[in-house]
């Protein structure tokens, strides 16, 4: 037991890292790329409109969550942006397809509901000690 409560302190901070890479990353590809995807969302259905809210919610949710600022609030929005670009993006396209096209949507969909879980135990446990949020008294500084 005492072996696991020397790694409990990087668990947080690493947790964070794992979940605000992909947001980051993928919000800042949107932007260099933004046309196509603009035109992707379109084809799906989404109003190329919302691309701006999209880029600014992965980027600055995944920064925030990165350093543990308003890490909460961030991973509340981080989940709830999962599972709609989960709906939206791979289960209701999956819907129309078949075969294997159709289990790798269901697949990606699944992936987009595991990470609102992840987000959801951010939301539960806070951000960690090391973080800026614990740093401000904002968080409990026990994980």
């Amino acid at each position: 037991m005492r072996k696991m409560t020397q790694v409990t302190p990087y668990a947080a901070p690493v947790a964070r890292l794992l979940l605000s890479f992909m947001f980051i990353l993928s919000g800042l590809q949107k932007i260099t790329g933004y046309a196509g995807t603009q035109q992707y969302m379109e084809a799906m259905g989404v109003p190329g409109a919302f691309l701006p809210l999209a880029i600014l919610t992965e980027v600055a949710g995944g920064i925030a969550l990165l350093l543990g600022w308003q890490a909460r609030i961030a991973a509340v929005l981080l989940a709830g942006f999962s599972v709609i670009s989960g709906l939206l993006f791979h289960f209701l396209p999956s819907l129309g397809m078949e075969g294997m096209a159709a289990q790798g949507e269901m697949i990606s969909f699944m992936k987009n509901l595991t990470i609102a879980g992840g987000m959801l135990m951010v939301v539960a446990a806070g951000p960690g000690k090391w973080s800026l949020d614990a740093r401000a008294g904002r968080e409990t500084a026990t994980a």
